[in-house]
């Protein structure tokens, strides 16, 4: 396997496979903090990248009849995370949580809403609330 391609001046450059394998790697350690830092203000983590045909949740998490349907995003800064997230992803992530929250069994009790975590390098996850 062919990690890094070399350029005509010899610089080496990662490939395609490895910048998407670092890519993975960093939002699944983005979605832990995340996680960890809705931890701290009593949110338990309840699902991890729940996947319907609809679209993909990040994280789902609940205090009590609340339940926060979560995007994550890794960037350098918050402003570029919060431009990251299209109208078209917002309502994947709608229709994939309310799939989840059907198949609640008390359903009818709880109160939704939904979030963005920005995980930024070297400091605490930036919560959003209600951001949509």
């Amino acid at each position: 396997m062919i990690a890094h391609i070399t350029t005509f001046f010899g610089a080496s450059v990662p490939s395609d496979r490895l910048r998407r394998r670092r890519a993975y790697r960093r939002g699944h350690w983005a979605e832990r903090l995340a996680s960890l830092a809705l931890l701290t203000k009593g949110f338990r983590t309840v699902a991890r990248r729940h996947k319907t045909r609809q679209g993909e949740v990040d994280l789902i998490a609940r205090r009590g009849d609340l339940v926060l349907l979560v995007e994550v995003k890794a960037r350098r800064d918050v402003q570029s995370g919060l431009d990251a997230i299209t109208r078209t992803a917002e309502r994947r992530i709608e229709a994939a949580g309310e799939v989840w929250l059907s198949r609640q069994p008390d359903y009818s009790r709880l109160s939704w809403r939904c979030d963005v975590v920005i995980v930024t390098p070297w400091r605490w996850p930036h919560h959003f609330v209600d951001v949509w």
